[in-house]
């Protein structure tokens, strides 16, 4: 194959110890170093490569006459362009194909690769090579027909639920937040613009993003990539918003994790970012999971708030022979993002108290253990609930248990390709919206001077509960057997890995979020 494909590099990085460290600090609220941010300069310093494993990595790349490679501010990725045929060399058991998905050509490999032994302890992995990207979430397949006259949910109907005022809106110059999309998807402006002249009228926003960060391609709008900018934009109301896109500049690229290295490239970003991607933790290894771990801890250590969707599949099921057991999903499962959850109303004919809605993915870890941050809140909760949790083979106890909050994710309206469209749902749309009433605590914080809300869970959970509705009604969705009946684990009071904390009650987070 002569194709040109583009491979990243994951450099070992040094320090990751200090910088787990340095984030807990910033992130505790009872810590003296809470809010003390670090600059990307000062992340570099931190984890950037040592000279060593540069010199290794560099000396084994050009020994393949490989020298077109880029890297980024914290010199812990590379990225270098090659043929297939360079890169089966290098790689030694690679074979690069072509493969078509949805009209796209992709180029990856089919078979697993090895690197010589001296280069291996210098490099955590090299991505580009055989992941195809997930299929994009059905959001339509929930799509309920309702007799009669429904609800539906609006901005208006969350700024009821949440306690919203029109005078909850942004106004410092220095707030910013951002949605991150990667399944091909693509918002149009004029959606935007006919979204928020339908829906935004009793209070002040914006009808425009600022700023696009890859490439937009043409084509329909997709409904996720409208339901998240509609809504992040509609919640963190009249604050300065980004989308950042497929940059799609190489067949061979993953665009989660071009994002991710963007991140690290880029001085000033976002404050708060929404994500609606993740993939079965079972499906990625955990040499790439843990380095991803190292890179939202890079984010989170700036001040920069990262809210993953926990999933649309409940429990999830995994299939092995006889015996099943849930399926945890990634970034959800990660212990350094706030991972959001999916309620429904309970009468779904006008604005009451939530419940759960069954889609809402939640569950524990297989790969990361449970930070110290929620051991009481989850113990508690798998203590009270003991006699009616699942069978103990379907999940691991002692692993990060998510969601940490949630918000409504049952039938918003959405404009997509100039018509409005009822009945979209998902836990893709839930995370914006508590993503946007972050940025709008951001936005009073500025105005105090107080720094950036940044990796939010150390703090969420010391509030107990506080200024959240607790959702303690219904189950999510688990394996269709004997054992668990198509269930996974309930909601209950305080905490649980269906719906988390709870929503927000906006002016009491706002409250409580405020002191300091």
């Amino acid at each position: 194959v002569t194709e040109e494909l583009e491979l990243t590099f994951a450099l070992k990085q040094q320090n990751v110890h200090l910088l787990e460290e340095k984030l807990r600090l910033v992130s505790d609220p009872d810590s003296v170093q809470y809010g003390k941010h670090l600059s990307l300069e000062e992340v570099a310093s931190l984890v950037r490569p040592s000279d060593l494993t540069e010199k290794v990595v560099h000396r084994w790349l050009q020994s393949h006459g490989i020298t077109n490679c880029l890297t980024i501010r914290t010199q812990d990725f590379l990225q270098c362009t090659m043929t297939a045929e360079t890169a089966e060399r290098l790689l030694p058991g690679s074979r690069f194909h072509r493969y078509m998905r949805d009209g796209h050509y992709l180029v990856r490999s089919s078979a697993p690769y090895s690197v010589p032994d001296d280069v291996h302890h210098h490099l955590d992995f090299v991505g580009g090579l055989h992941r195809l990207p997930p299929k994009g979430l059905d959001l339509s397949k929930k799509q309920k027909s309702k007799a009669g006259f429904h609800l539906g949910v609006t901005p208006a109907v969350l700024r009821t639920r949440y306690n919203l005022t029109s005078a909850d809106v942004g106004s410092v110059q220095n707030n910013s937040q951002a949605v991150a999309q990667f399944l091909e998807q693509y918002y149009h402006p004029a959606d935007l613009a006919e979204f928020m002249a339908m829906f935004g009228g009793a209070f002040q926003h914006r009808s425009e993003v600022d700023r696009v960060v890859g490439t937009q391609g043409g084509g329909k709008a997709g409904i996720e990539a409208s339901l998240d900018v509609e809504y992040i934009m509609s919640t963190g109301a009249n604050i300065s918003t980004w989308v950042f896109t497929n940059p799609g500049r190489h067949e061979s690229q993953e665009p989660f994790l071009q994002w991710m290295i963007l991140l690290s490239n880029m001085t000033d970003l976002p404050w708060v970012h929404t994500i609606s991607y993740g993939d079965d933790e079972d499906s990625l290894s955990a040499a790439y999971m843990t380095r991803i771990n190292t890179e939202f801890m890079k984010a989170g250590v700036r001040g920069i708030s990262l809210l993953f969707a926990s999933g649309d599949s409940g429990a999830g099921c995994r299939h092995l022979g006889k015996e099943n057991t849930f399926r945890p999903s990634f970034p959800a499962s990660s212990p350094y993002v706030t991972t959001v959850g999916g309620t429904s109303f309970k009468n779904p004919y006008k604005v009451t108290y939530e419940v759960t809605d069954s889609i809402s993915g939640g569950g524990f870890s297989n790969i990361f253990k449970m930070p110290d941050y929620q051991t009481t809140a989850v113990n508690s909760y798998l203590k009270t609930v003991a006699a009616s949790l699942p069978p103990k083979s379907y999940f691991n106890t002692s692993g990060r248990a998510y969601p940490d909050m949630a918000a409504l994710s049952d039938n918003y309206w959405v404009v997509i390709n100039r018509v409005p469209v009822p009945w979209v749902s998902g836990t893709s749309a839930s995370t914006p919206v508590v993503g946007g009433m972050l940025s709008l605590i951001n936005d009073q914080r500025f105005m105090k001077g107080l720094p950036a809300l940044g990796f939010l869970n150390p703090r969420l959970y010391k509030l107990n509960g506080k200024a959240l509705f607790d959702v303690t009604e219904g189950c999510h969705y688990g394996c269709l057997d004997e054992q668990v009946q198509g269930q996974g684990f309930c909601a209950a009071p305080s905490w649980d890995p269906v719906t988390g904390w709870g929503t927000p009650n906006y002016p009491a987070l706002l409250a409580v979020l405020l002191s300091d």
